[in-house]
């Protein structure tokens, strides 16, 4: 006999982040997920399309371009279909905000606040000293 524990226990987990997760699975239209063929069809379309713009966005890493953004814009065009996609887009959204309230942390903010800081300090008396040293003057053009 099910004693509906697990259930009690996923919506109290629910309850924590104050929203309750969409179920897993296909997200496709009703008439597509009807006929085999055309569900086949269209979860070979959207892997296609989810794969090029992942591959877009793996080429923006080292080129000019939000390449992580892209990125997971293809595991979004993923995970409307598939359930690893969805479930690698949830372990991504809790971590994001668990990293999101360790930075918003007092203390945390605090010491990136001092180590910023002390970083443009830093690079200040560099430039100050460069400056100095060989006045505006490109490090290229220098002939010494």
């Amino acid at each position: 006999m099910n004693t509906g524990s697990d259930g009690a226990a996923d919506a109290v987990a629910d309850a924590d982040d104050g929203k309750t997760e969409k179920p897993l699975g296909s997200r496709a239209p009703e008439f597509v997920q009807a006929r085999r063929a055309l569900h086949l069809s269209w979860q070979v379309g959207v892997f296609v399309v989810g794969l090029a713009v992942v591959g877009a966005g793996v080429v923006m890493l080292p080129l000019p371009g939000p390449g992580w953004l892209v990125i997971f814009g293809g595991m979004a065009i993923w995970a409307t279909e598939f359930v690893w996609a969805q479930l690698v887009l949830r372990w991504t959204k809790r971590k994001v905000t668990e990293a999101t309230q360790r930075a918003l942390d007092p203390k945390v903010r605090r010491r990136n606040i001092i180590l910023t800081t002390i970083g443009l300090v830093i690079i200040a008396v560099l430039v100050g000293i460069y400056v100095w040293k060989f006045g505006l003057e490109m490090p290229w053009n220098i002939k010494e």
